[in-house]
């Protein structure tokens, strides 16, 4: 029989919105009078507050951080997410230590290509509040989404908790630890730990959010306690099973727990109070909660994510409110088979897919949700559906984003299962058994989600536990997932796809285990393998940007779940070597400013968006990395180029035909060779003589003009020109605005070649977070308030602070005008 994966289950996500706190010390008193950041409403019983700002902070050990006493009046005022890496200074490698093929030069080396040349270290952390006394019959938790790359939290100097992976979160319950009436300290030691503990650069420090949660202490809700799944799920119908674990340490013979579900436009949908039976020797237990059919139910897709909310709350006896949470979600369909590969609500698609880290360019690791959503934005609207999260779990608020804008996400856990590559602090089967269960109860709610990844190419290591290539270590941790979450498939990212390079002709004995054969690169063995293992469900979990279209046109498009695009948006660390900062290859700077191959790659994803533009091939590039060509032409969309030169160049185009014009006049028209998947979508010409002007495509479908793309010799630049991104900009003290500068000529066309200096100054409640350009080959810094113009542009990137007002950016530099953008927190 053919293998066939057939999920039904409706998804939610926590609505994550973040609270008020500026000051040092926080006065807990005031937070019961604190707006309810979370939405628990005014008969909640639950608070959550962040605690994302007003943090002290020091670079570097120190002896005795963690004591109450300590003094840090001298450390620096920061606010969360935080990345201390990002604002290091560059370790570039000595002449020595690029010659130097030692093993004891390997750690260097790894630092300088890997881990975005700066060096490893420690950062402390410290935070002072002040509890309020009416908490003393609460339960009170601080929890921490993750600290980068491993960390410890100590309370009034005895440490309380920490984390061996900081990608995973984890909270602390310090209800009997703190001290009331008077101050009490929370410090916290991250270290990002050795160079070789890591492949890329990770960042360090307080990265994600840090929020205090404060609920009744006898009956409440757990530590992401809610699972939702639909038997039947379809246009007519939706039948919702709700799953939560809830704590009781009262005597009482019921449990009452009411269900709300709110449909986007707020009304209530459902609304019905059920009485649990409680097992007073079980104090914390898992309860169905409620069987529920919503007729006619709005469908979660990538073209229309709709979202419900679903709104649980635990009643005492007497009626009163004890704990409530509510989480949005949405009503859709999986399956897999061997025969169409993958089906959203009963409809074929393909995965148009990215593979990237988790950091964000100028802000380094540092989790903001606005950055996130900026790539997310940038990527659908060239053609993306599907993010891998490569290779680690992102933060909570990009699965909620990737809810909301449609995106599919394949979860992944780890790199490799060795502890080195998994924090390197305690060995890594000690860490699996915690980090599962972790991983699934925070993300197994999410539509997004539609597969679960458990490694990262781990398949060719011998030295994995239990020395059977991964076999048994998957099995072990599948079984434990699986407790959890039933409704997704499971695989591991494998390259090779067999053991090795030699033995690469069979799939490893770890492919046979997974539910979705998910190959790095070695797409070309999907039709053999499907031949020879016919129940093999086929996913490409990385492809490289130099086989860019054959490695999608090439592959059964009828059978295959899709494709992940490895480092599509250039980052920080796996540098090919000095003076570039990171990765390279990808169609997006790590400023965001596409490259030409962005548009190949949306004449790609976006059949149906006719598209043409050109790309002018200055270079080669033939880097290799992991065995596979990832190097790419060097490509640039200028008009300004040397006299009497000629130029090659390529068309991107999904149209029919392309004509090319210079100056007006037509140098011929070439066919789209649809039925070649090396040459499709990409027409090259030869021989193009420079002359100073225009250079046109004009793509045609069926002999009419269906898209044009224009580029003009420009002029030197005369002025900037600023663009801001977000309308809505939120005094949440989180929120950012991302300003584009752009250097344009007398025509206000912008000049690829100007390099200028920017220097930008803020006035209003905000501040700059992030500068940057394009050129990963630059020593400029991305902290501070300059930076240079880059083929034409730079960006600024400011946060909001905790108040509404007037904000002005000044970006200014020699020979020009400066200019000021007025701009608004709302």
């Amino acid at each position: 029989m053919k293998r066939v994966i057939s999920i039904l289950l409706v998804l939610m996500s926590m609505a994550h919105l973040y609270g008020a706190d500026n000051q040092r010390s926080v006065k807990l008193q005031e937070l019961n009078v604190l707006e309810d950041t979370h939405g628990y409403g005014a008969d909640s019983q639950r608070t959550v507050t962040s605690l994302n700002f007003g943090w002290r902070f020091h670079a570097g050990d120190i002896a005795g951080a963690e004591a109450l006493g300590f003094d840090d009046s001298g450390w620096q005022t920061i606010n969360v997410p935080h990345d201390f890496q990002i604002s290091q200074p560059w370790i570039p490698p000595s002449k020595d230590e690029k010659a130097d093929n030692s093993d004891a030069a390997s750690n260097v080396k790894s630092r300088l290509s890997s881990r975005g040349f700066k060096e490893m270290g420690i950062g402390w952390y410290r935070k002072t509040i002040n509890p309020d006394a009416s908490w003393k019959d609460k339960r009170v938790i601080i929890d921490f989404e993750g600290i980068m790359l491993v960390g410890d939290v100590y309370l009034n100097g005895e440490r309380i908790g920490g984390t061996d992976y900081g990608y995973i979160g984890f909270d602390i319950d310090i209800s009997k630890l703190l001290k009331y009436g008077q101050d009490n300290v929370i410090a916290v030691k991250a270290n990002t730990q050795k160079p070789e503990n890591s492949r890329w650069y990770t960042g360090g420090g307080l990265f994600r959010d840090v929020n205090l949660i404060i609920t009744d202490a006898q009956q409440y809700f757990t530590r992401n306690p809610l699972y939702i799944t639909t038997p039947v799920a379809n246009e007519t119908k939706a039948v919702i099973m709700v799953q939560a674990e809830m704590a009781c340490y009262e005597k009482v013979e019921n449990l009452n727990v009411n269900t709300k579900i709110i449909d986007a436009a707020g009304n209530v949908v459902y609304d019905k109070t059920n009485q649990l039976p409680y097992n007073r020797g079980q104090k914390i237990n898992e309860y169905k909660v409620d069987s529920i059919v919503i007729d006619n139910p709005n469908l979660w897709s990538c073209e229309t994510p709709y979202l419900y909310e679903a709104k649980l709350t635990l009643l005492r006896q007497d009626g009163t409110v004890a704990d409530q949470v509510n989480e949005k979600f949405g009503v859709r369909t999986i399956e897999y088979s061997p025969s169409f590969g993958f089906k959203l609500n009963g409809k074929k698609v393909i995965l148009k897919g990215i593979a990237n880290h988790h950091t964000l360019g100028a802000l380094g690791a540092a989790a903001y949700p606005r950055a996130m959503e900026k790539r997310i934005q940038m990527l659908k609207e060239f053609g993306f559906n599907h993010v891998r999260t490569s290779h680690n779990p992102y933060s909570k608020s990009f699965l909620d984003l990737c809810d909301k804008y449609g995106m599919l996400v394949v979860d992944e856990l780890y790199d490799k299962w060795l502890t080195k590559f998994a924090g390197g602090r305690i060995e890594w089967e000690n860490l699996w058994q915690h980090d599962i269960p972790e991983f699934i109860r925070r993300d197994r709610n999410h539509p997004s989600v539609v597969m679960w990844s458990l490694g990262n190419e781990l398949q060719t290591y011998w030295n994995i536990p239990y020395a059977d290539w991964g076999v048994t270590p998957y099995r072990m941790q599948k079984v434990l997932l699986n407790r959890y979450d039933t409704t997704r498939p499971v695989t591991v990212a494998m390259h090779p796809r067999g053991r090795n390079l030699q033995t690469d002709s069979l799939p490893a004995p770890l492919v046979h285990e997974t539910d979705i054969a998910a190959y790095n690169y070695r797409y070309m063995y999907f039709p053999g393998d499907s031949k020879r293992f016919p129940n093999m469900i086929f996913y490409q979990s990385e492809a490289n940007t130099a086989m860019m279209g054959p490695n999608y046109y090439e592959m059964n498009l009828d059978k295959v779940v899709g494709l992940a695009y490895w480092g599509m948006i250039d980052y920080l660390g796996e540098s090919n070597g000095w003076p570039a900062k990171g990765w390279a290859h990808g169609v997006f700077d790590i400023s965001l400013e596409p490259k030409p191959m962005a548009y190949f790659l949306r004449s790609i994803f976006k059949e149906e968006e006719p598209l043409v533009h050109i790309g002018i091939i200055d270079s080669d590039d033939n880097t290799v990395w992991n065995d596979v060509k990832v190097g790419t032409e060097s490509i640039s969309e200028h008009w300004n180029r040397k006299a009497g030169s000629t130029l090659s160049l390529y068309t991107y185009t999904n149209a029919d035909e392309v004509e090319l014009f210079v100056n007006g006049k037509s140098i011929g028209k070439k066919v789209n060779d649809k039925d070649n998947p090396k040459q499709r979508n990409r027409i090259k010409w030869d021989n193009v003589k420079y002359e100073a002007g225009k250079i046109e495509a004009v793509a045609y479908n069926n002999g009419s003009v269906v898209a044009r793309h224009k580029i003009e010799t420009t002029g030197d630049a005369v002025a900037l020109k600023a663009e801001a991104d977000n309308q809505n900009w939120s005094a949440d003290g989180m929120d950012l605005q991302h300003v584009r500068i752009v250097a344009v000529d007398k025509k206000g066309r912008r000049d690829y070649g100007a390099r200028q200096k920017l220097t930008f100054s803020v006035s209003g409640p905000a501040e700059i977070v992030g500068v940057i350009n394009g050129d990963i080959t630059s020593d400029e810094l991305s902290v501070g308030n300059t930076r240079c113009l880059y083929n034409g542009t730079a960006t600024v990137i400011l946060r909001s602070k905790q108040e509404p007002g007037k904000v002005v950016l000044t970006t200014s530099t020699d020979g020009m005008k400066a200019v000021k953008t007025q701009l608004t927190v709302k």
